[in-house]
C-alpha cells in the first residue's frame, strides 16, 4: 500500500513540476517520506500567503536541480501541525531532511544560496557527545587541537529542545568552517558532563573556546542569535575556566545535590526530620530527670543508719 502511495507521489511530483507548482501532501504522507527517503525538501506554507508564494516559486525553479543533484523529494504542506517542530517563526519555513534529521533554511530567498546550503550539508552536522567521549573529542579543558565547540545540553523529555534540532543544524551549517556544533543529553549519556559544567536546566548552551567557556544566556533561540554569539558576541560574556572532569567521589556528591535540587520535597522531609531530632535532643537534655524510687529509698535508709 505504501509503495502505491510513493509511486503516486512520484507521478504527482513530476506532473506538478511540469505545471510550475509543488505537489501538496498531508502530514502523514510527509512523515512516511521522512522515515523512508534519504533526502526530502519540504516547504511549510499557508494559503493566501504572499511570502509563501515567493518561496514556492523559488523552489519550483530549483526543483529539477534538487531532484537531479540530491535525488530529493520536493514537496509542500499547508497549515501543517508539524511546522512548530522546526521553525520558531512558523510559515513559510523551508526544511531539508537528511535521513530524517531536519535542517531549517535560514538564508536569503535565493535559489543559488538554497542549492548551495542543501548540497553542502547532505549529512547531519551536530555531533552527539557523551560522558565517555566529551573530553577526548573536545579537549575542552586543555584548549588543544580539536577547535572550538558550541554545545547544546538537552533532555529527551524537553519539548523546547526537540524544537531546536532543525535550528541547531542550521547553526552548524553556518559555522562549520569556524567551529564544531554538538549536543549532550543531560538526562542520560551526558549526565556527568552536565554536572561537571553545572548545567541544571535545559536547553542550555556553552561555547568552549581555547580552554575557556562562555555561557549563552540570551533569551533568543533563533539561528542568527546563536551564530552571532559564536562569532563575536561571546566576547561580551565573562569567561569561565573549564573545570576538569570530576573524580568519582566528587561526581557522586554532585549527583546527590542535583537529585535534591530536582526533588525539593526531600529537603522539606530532611529538614523536618532534622528539626524534630534537634527538638527531641534539647528536650531530653534539659528536661528534669525523674528520681529512681529504689535509689531514693536506699539513700534514705543509709541516712537513717548514719543518724543512729
Amino acid at each position: 500500500m505504501f509503495k502505491l502511495i510513493v509511486y503516486s507521489l512520484l507521478f504527482i511530483q513530476f506532473s506538478y513540476g511540469a505545471k510550475g507548482a509543488l505537489e501538496l501532501i498531508q502530514d502523514d504522507e510527509l512523515m512516511n517520506l521522512i522515515r523512508t527517503e534519504k533526502y526530502v525538501v519540504c516547504l511549510f506554507t499557508l494559503n493566501h500567503c504572499e511570502e509563501c508564494d515567493k518561496y514556492e516559486n523559488e523552489l519550483v525553479s530549483l526543483r529539477e536541480d534538487l531532484v537531479e543533484t540530491l535525488n530529493a523529494w520536493v514537496v509542500k504542506v499547508v497549515n501543517s501541525q508539524m511546522t512548530r517542530l522546526y521553525s520558531p517563526n512558523k510559515e513559510p519555513a523551508l526544511v531539508f531532511f537528511r535521513n530524517g534529521v531536519p535542517l531549517l533554511y535560514d538564508g536569503p530567498l535565493n535559489d543559488e544560496m538554497i542549492m548551495h546550503t542543501f548540497s553542502s550539508n547532505k549529512d547531519p552536522l551536530t555531533k552527539e557527545l557523551t560522558d565517555d567521549n566529551f573530553e577526548h573529542l573536545t579537549q575542552a579543558a586543555t584548549g588543544a587541537t580539536t577547535g572550538d565547540w558550541f554545545v547544546l545540553f538537552y533532555t529527551s523529555e524537553c519539548v523546547d529542545c526537540q524544537r531546536l534540532q532543525a535550528r541547531w543544524e542550521a547553526v552548524g551549517a553556518q559555522l562549520k568552517l569556524r567551529l564544531n556544533v554538538a549536543r549532550v543529553n543531560r538526562g542520560t549519556t551526558g549526565a556527568a558532563t552536565a554536572r561537571r559544567f553545572e548545567v541544571f536546566n535545559v536547553p542550555a548552551f556553552i561555547l568552549f573556546r581555547q580552554g575557556k567557556m562562555y555561557r549563552y544566556q540570551i533569551q533568543k533561540y533563533d539561528v542568527q542569535s546563536f551564530v552571532s554569539f559564536a562569532r563575536e558576541f561571546y566576547k561580551n560574556v565573562k569567561p569561565e575556566r573549564v573545570p576538569l572532569p570530576k573524580s568519582p567521589f566528587d561526581d557522586l556528591i554532585a549527583l546527590i545535590v542535583d537529585y535534591l535540587r530536582q526533588n525539593q520535597w526531600l529537603w522539606m522531609v530532611g529538614l523536618g526530620t532534622f528539626v524534630s531530632g534537634l527538638m527531641a535532643s534539647v528536650i531530653l537534655r534539659f528536661a528534669p530527670k525523674k528520681k529512681d524510687k529504689k535509689t531514693e529509698s536506699k539513700k534514705n535508709d543509709t541516712e537513717k543508719r548514719k543518724t543512729k
